[in-house]
């Protein structure tokens, strides 16, 4: 008997070495994710048992670690997204530390800067998609043909190659105002020519069967 509850004893102050073990390592561990994800310090209950203090902070790692890990997945994400943003639209990469655990803060100013470039790319998109068909329009009026890299990029390139960065929207912009700068010039030429035609049948006194077959 005196030997089985030495045994027994033995188990317990072995379990006891083993919770205070990791009790420590965890405590470690959660100061150093409290650290990173820049949270307060966890406090445990100091009623509590041994058994129950070390289930609760092996709890409360692994939600910390997955906290951890959902904001790594979440900026790797918004990364990406910024990235590919940031090729379209020719801007500068979303200034951010990536060494470390980014915050909620971080995160959040994020997400709101990968939501206004969406929007920005959205905006010049419908841009260069309804200037471009008004500059297609007026280069079939004109019988002008693309001759150069820029004004062939903007009639043929494909829509979802094309960069849209401001100084290309700036660019599409004259383009439109030349061409429609030209029609306007060639229209008043037009009008002008018009006139003296008109001037002319009444000088010669041009029939108007004659003249409506002319005109």
């Amino acid at each position: 008997l005196q030997s089985l509850l030495d045994m027994m004893v033995a188990e317990e102050e072995s379990l006891k070495e083993r919770l205070l073990k990791s009790i420590a390592l965890c405590r470690k561990e959660l100061d150093t994710l409290c650290r990173e994800l820049q949270l307060g310090p966890f406090e445990t209950e100091e009623e509590s048992t041994i058994l129950q203090m070390e289930k609760n902070l092996r709890t409360h790692v692994e939600v910390l670690q997955k906290q951890k890990q959902d904001r790594k997945q979440e900026l790797k994400a918004l990364q990406e997204q910024d990235r590919d943003l940031c090729d379209i639209l020719c801007t500068a990469l979303f200034s951010i530390d990536t060494g470390s655990v980014p915050s909620l803060e971080d995160l959040d100013r994020y997400r709101r800067h990968v939501a206004s470039l969406n929007t920005l790319k959205e905006q010049r998109r419908e841009e260069f998609v309804s200037n471009k068909r008004q500059i297609i329009l007026l280069m079939e009026e004109l019988d002008h043909t693309p001759d150069t890299s820029f004004e062939r990029d903007v009639v043929c390139e494909d829509e979802e190659a094309f960069c849209l960065s401001k100084d290309n929207i700036v660019a599409l912009q004259n383009l439109l105002q030349q061409l429609e700068g030209r029609r306007a010039l060639n229209e008043a030429v037009c009008a002008e020519l018009r006139a003296r035609i008109v001037a002319l049948w009444e000088r010669l006194q041009i029939p108007q069967e004659e003249r409506e077959s002319s005109a």
